[in-house]
């Protein structure tokens, strides 16, 4: 639901790299090129970031 603040293989930290990833996809940027400025390099953290579903908003309409 939330990005990991870590890759959960190598353990890296990318939660912090997750608000920059977005504005660049949403510009129209290439997700490749985005996260190449983001500085990820690591096959493992690319796939946290390429299949990461938000869902927030969907889960938080069923809190009371």
């Amino acid at each position: 639901m939330i990005i990991p603040i870590r890759c959960p293989t190598c353990g890296k930290p990318i939660g912090h790299l997750w608000e920059q990833y977005k504005k660049e996809v949403k510009k129209g940027t290439k997700p490749k090129t985005a996260m190449d400025k983001a500085g990820l390099e690591r096959y493992c953290c690319r796939s946290v970031f390429l299949a990461h579903v938000d869902m927030t908003k969907k889960v938080g309409r069923f809190k009371k």
